[in-house]
């Protein structure tokens, strides 16, 4: 059986004794900032499954974060970025033209759901930078100075994302920190105030947005609004459709660019290949698009997508970058949207999904530390409350979380938290996982839960 097919497997104390001498390496090079989790040294992956430098077999339902959508050492990406380094390896655009910059831009924007006929693309490294672009791209095309954000959002570690970005632990220490940045309540559906029906919850949360126009900034001063279709770090919470339609009304009314960050919910995540297919089926689409993660199966490279009225109002000079659009990473980035589009990614998700919720939905019955699931297709969050204090008082058990992530991964299962008290667990597996994957994974998780309890 290759790794791509395994189950999880260990074979050794963890972390074994290759592990452990290259994380005592690690300790003495790296800035004990960058933090590590779970004291795994990978030495190969594919599909959904990774080998560590002892032999062990985990089964990664992290996926690097949201990066391996797509799995691991797929041959196509694989062979695709080895015939573009057999051609050359850079080439920045302020001084030649690549064409696979070119080619993936006019592929990205032929399936970006962003309320425009025409559309320009320009990309960057990382999920920070798309965004901070974005807000760059806004302000110059709107010549308004302001932004607005929201409770539970994370958009990055750069001095501007960090203040968009609502969980100070990210930047503690940082400032100070950019004008212009306000935040409103995202609609957080399980903590919305007591009482309340999902409708007048959007309700209350809109209402929310206005109160912005009128304590910190007047909307004729407010470039864009920006926000993330499912919260990524801030617990895996998904924008209810009807909020969204709500704020691009508040968006039209006022001129005002609505701005989806999809770095984490892009590439099929969600059951589409960017949650905004949802918004624009139903005429909501988004002014402009940011994307990251896993559109290159793991190299870096990230974009943003607007209409090509908005791109072009920008001023000359303050946008791009040396690595932007590296042409390793188009090649990659190609050889993913072929490969996604030929094997329907979505309805793996979908399915995916369908078999998790199922589980999920049955433990929440069956376990009253959980206090919520929910997700938009495959990316999924359940999340863990005091079940002591009741089911009404929703307090959050990050404790509970810890000690099931750790079984967990003991066991061959990777699990990571999110969420603002960290007492979720997400779910952010490859999408090429095998039913016999997820099974065991299932298995696994179910097993650690009831270890805890």
């Amino acid at each position: 059986m290759t790794l791509r097919e395994a189950l999880p497997q260990i074979k050794t104390a963890l972390p074994g004794p290759k592990a452990e001498e290259m994380l005592k390496r690690r300790a003495q090079i790296m800035p004990g900032a960058i933090k590590s989790i779970y004291p795994i040294v990978i030495e190969r992956g594919e599909g959904a499954m990774i080998e560590d430098a002892d032999g062990n077999i985990f089964l990664d339902w992290v996926g690097g974060v949201g990066v391996m959508n797509i799995g691991y050492s797929q041959p196509e990406l694989v062979e695709a970025v080895r015939e573009q380094a057999g051609k050359f390896f850079h080439s920045m655009m302020n001084i030649t033209t690549n064409p696979r910059y070119i080619e993936y831009a006019e592929a990205i924007a032929k399936v970006s759901p962003v309320r425009a006929d025409a559309k320009k693309v320009m990309f960057a490294n990382s999920g920070a930078e798309a965004d901070e672009n974005a807000v760059k791209i806004a302000r110059s095309a709107t010549g308004r100075p302001n932004i607005i954000v929201f409770s539970g959002a994370f958009h990055g570690r750069t001095m501007l994302t960090m203040t968009m970005t609502a969980k100070k632990a990210y930047a503690i220490g940082m400032g100070p920190f950019p004008d212009g940045v306000y935040r409103a309540e995202f609609p957080y559906l399980y903590r919305a105030p007591g009482g309340m029906t999902e409708d007048e919850a959007v309700s209350f949360y809109i209402q929310n947005i206005e109160e912005v126009f009128e304590n910190a900034s007047p909307p004729q001063y407010v470039a864009a609004i920006v926000f993330e279709p499912v919260q990524g770090e801030g617990g895996f919470v998904p924008a209810p459709f009807a909020w969204v339609k709500a704020v691009r009304e508040i968006c039209d009314k006022y001129g005002i660019l609505m701005v989806a960050d999809e770095v984490q919910t892009g590439f099929s995540r969600t059951g589409r290949l960017f949650a905004s297919e949802y918004y624009k089926e139903d005429g909501y689409a988004p002014d402009i698009m940011t994307f990251a993660k896993s559109v290159a199966g793991g190299v870096p490279l990230s974009g943003v997508v607007a209409p090509a009225e908005i791109m072009d109002k920008v001023t000359p000079g303050t946008i791009g970058g040396t690595y932007n659009g590296n042409p390793l990473a188009c090649a990659a980035a190609l050889a993913v949207l072929k490969k996604m589009q030929d094997e329907d990614y979505p309805a793996k998700a979908r399915h995916i999904a369908d078999t998790c919720m199922k589980r999920f939905g049955e433990w929440q019955d069956k376990y009253p530390v959980i206090g919520d699931v929910r997700g938009l297709g495959a990316m999924m969050g359940v999340e863990f409350i005091r079940a002591e204090d009741g089911a009404a008082a929703k307090t959050p058990n990050a404790e509970l979380v810890g000690k099931i992530v750790a079984s967990a991964w003991k066991r061959g299962l990777i699990l990571e938290s999110a969420g603002t008290y960290g007492n979720v667990i997400r779910f952010l597996c490859p999408l090429c996982v095998t039913d016999a994957q997820i099974e065991a994974g299932l298995s696994i998780y179910e097993e650690a839960i009831k270890e805890n309890l």
